[in-house]
C-alpha cells in the first residue's frame, strides 16, 4: 500500500508518490536509493489507468518539456520547507531536475544565474515523472501483472475448461479439482518455469497425477 504520509517536502512537484515511464531512468533512481539505504536496487512496475487524465474530478497539471512555467513550479515546491503540500492539484507530470539541473535550478534560486540563463543552459534529453499527491489520484495505480501472473491466467483457464468438457465437471468442479492439485502448485511457483509449458503440457501432468 503507498503511504503519502511517508513521502517528503521539497521536492520537484511537491510531496507525492513518484513514478516515470522510462525503464532506465526507474532503474538508475533504484540504484542510487539502494546506494543511500545500503540495499538491494529493486524497480517495481506499475499500470496506470490513464482514463484519470480526463477524471474531470481531478486537479491535473501536465508540463510537456522544461519551461518558464515548469521552472516556476519547480522553484514553488523546492522552497516549501513545511510538510504540508505547497499546492492543491492531484497529479502533476513532467520532465525531471536530474542532479546537473537541479544544480542549476539552486543556482537560480541563490540568484547565481538569471532564468534566461537558466533556460538557455538546458541540455534537452528524455526524462520523465508523475506525481501522484493525493490518496484519489493514486487510484489510477495498480501493480503490474507479472509474467507468470499472465501465463497461468491463461494456462488456468485452458485447464478449466478441458476438464469440465472431456469429464463432465461443473466449473466449480473443476476450479477446486485443479487448485488443489500438487500440479498447480508446482505451477505457482516461479521457479519452476513451468509457466512456460502449454497448458496442454500441464494438463498432462494433471492428468497423471490424478491418473486421469
Amino acid at each position: 500500500m503507498i503511504d503519502l504520509e511517508k513521502s517528503r517536502h521539497g521536492r520537484d512537484f511537491g510531496r507525492g508518490f513518484y513514478v516515470t515511464s522510462l525503464l532506465e531512468q526507474a532503474k538508475t533512481m533504484a540504484e542510487r536509493v539502494a546506494r543511500w539505504k545500503r540495499t538491494i536496487p529493486v524497480v517495481t512496475e506499475f499500470e496506470l489507468d490513464e482514463f484519470i487524465f480526463i477524471d474531470r474530478d481531478l486537479k491535473i497539471l501536465r508540463f510537456d518539456d522544461y519551461s518558464d512555467a515548469w521552472l516556476d513550479f519547480v522553484v514553488f515546491n523546492r522552497k516549501n520547507n513545511v510538510e504540508q503540500q505547497a499546492h492543491d492539484y492531484d497529479i502533476v507530470e513532467g520532465p525531471v531536475a536530474d542532479d546537473r539541473i537541479t544544480t542549476r535550478v539552486d543556482d537560480y534560486m541563490d540568484g547565481i544565474i538569471t532564468r534566461e540563463q537558466f533556460l538557455n543552459d538546458l541540455v534537452y534529453k528524455p526524462s520523465h515523472q508523475i506525481c501522484f499527491c493525493t490518496v484519489q489520484s493514486l487510484q489510477a495505480l495498480s501493480l503490474a501483472k507479472s509474467r507468470i501472473d499472465s501465463n497461468m491466467y491463461h494456462i488456468d483457464d485452458k485447464i478449466v475448461q478441458a476438464l469440465m468438457t472431456n469429464y463432465g465437471m461443473t466449473e466449480l468442479e473443476a476450479t477446486d479439482l485443479y487448485c488443489s492439485s500438487a500440479t498447480y502448485a508446482r505451477l505457482s511457483d516461479e521457479s519452476t518455469a513451468l509457466y512456460q509449458k502449454t497448458w496442454q503440457e500441464i494438463y498432462e501432468m494433471l492428468k497423471s497425477e490424478l491418473n486421469m
